[in-house]
């Protein structure tokens, strides 16, 4: 297996994972808190569109669609704790984002070469990504390091474990 393989293999089965945990869920589900102060999954989602936006623009700038305005700021630190659903957005329109932005971030690694993997992240996320390769890499596991959540979620509900 090759970096790319590898990378892709993290970033598709990251998808499947968290596409699968919300597929059930209503927009009035994405609201719910496992635990007080934890995070929405609709904050998480929106999160996690803006996160991997922003660390695929810090590879390649210009080659992610942009998100709606006020996006960012909707799914920022200073709005976890926002209980408001109307400040965030329905689970199809996360899903269609989520796809847009996953879009974009394949056709950038398919863009890059060995060589491309192996530079120096960009500097900001060099403490978790030290390499391009490794950044990309981040996209998929910064999604695994947030569905645990999603799990919790369901089960809070009582839908069923699934993976």
């Amino acid at each position: 297996m090759k970096a790319h393989d590898a990378i892709r293999h993290t970033i598709n089965t990251s998808a499947r994972l968290m596409l699968g945990y919300i597929e059930d869920l209503t927009d009035a589900d994405l609201m719910v808190r496992p635990v007080p102060g934890a995070n929405t999954i609709a904050w998480q989602l929106g999160h996690l569109i803006s996160a991997e936006r922003y660390f695929v623009e810090s590879i390649k700038a210009g080659s992610c669609p942009a998100l709606p305005n006020g996006f960012d700021k909707a799914h920022g630190k200073d709005t976890a704790s926002s209980d408001d659903a109307a400040t965030f957005c329905s689970k199809e329109q996360y899903q269609s984002l989520f796809a847009a932005q996953r879009e974009a971030t394949l056709k950038v690694l398919d863009s890059l070469n060995e060589t491309d993997l192996d530079a120096p992240g960009p500097e900001r996320m060099r403490a978790h990504a030290p390499t391009v390769g490794a950044l990309l890499n981040l996209t998929g596991t910064h999604i695994l390091m947030h569905v645990g959540q999603f799990a919790i979620v369901r089960r809070k509900l009582g839908k069923p474990a699934l993976f």
